[in-house]
């Protein structure tokens, strides 16, 4: 059977396309190379909403991460025990740590201060997953405000986690017949000492280790 030869100008056509996606891709690839010859390694993309995370002062970056009430109140334990052994071990003192506290998911709650847990106790019990024995009434004080304060004062900081907080706003929001969006600015208005509030914890995550900071998960035993 006679093979079907190509029209010339299809041809010529298919061939120019390919010359101009090899030139672009030779072109891409020496940009690349040409980055990485200067830097001599990856160098991820900055962000304003992540500059406070640079601005800590500290020799040490540790960011330990969160996902509820008991992990959040474990954390506090474990950065007073990594601040602790940097002064008694390492005969340092407390401003050489840049240590952040993650609160997301069901920890989040402990971002807010206690005006927020008065207002809104009962909420944000729930939403920490905190089992209440039966004819205890809701907390109306953040339960680790006062260690929180402590540790902010020995310049602990605290990631927050606004996807969270959305979603603990659109509930409050529904239960009280609020709007969401101001309930949201109200909890973000009304964050612990130290508190930023962050796109997503999960994200303050990936972020904190892009600015050279050490992870740790705290666990919820």
């Amino acid at each position: 059977m006679k093979k079907q030869s190509m029209n010339p100008t299809a041809r010529r056509s298919l061939l120019g396309g390919l010359g101009v996606a090899a030139l672009a891709g030779v072109a891409l690839g020496s940009t690349q190379a040409v980055a990485q010859e200067k830097t001599g390694k990856f160098e991820p993309t900055r962000h304003a909403l992540d500059a406070w995370m640079d601005s800590l002062p500290g020799g040490h970056r540790v960011f330990i991460d969160t996902d509820s009430i008991t992990s959040g109140t474990n954390a506090l334990r474990y950065a007073a025990n990594i601040m602790n052994s940097q002064v008694n071990a390492y005969e340092g003192k407390d401003a050489d740590m840049a240590i952040v506290i993650c609160y997301r998911h069901a920890s989040t709650p402990l971002g807010y201060n206690d005006a927020m847990w008065e207002k809104y106790g009962k909420n944000l019990t729930s939403m920490g997953r905190i089992t209440l024995k039966e004819g205890e009434e809701p907390s109306a004080k953040n339960p680790q405000l006062e260690t929180i304060t402590k540790q902010a004062e020995r310049g602990m900081h605290f990631a927050v986690c606004n996807t969270a907080s959305t979603f603990i706003a659109g509930t409050i929001a529904r239960e009280t017949g609020q709007e969401a969006a101001t309930v949201l600015a109200e909890l973000a208005a009304n964050l612990i000492p130290n508190g930023h509030m962050v796109p997503a914890g999960v994200m303050a995550v990936t972020r904190a280790q892009e600015y050279g900071y050490s992870f740790l998960y705290s666990s919820n035993n």
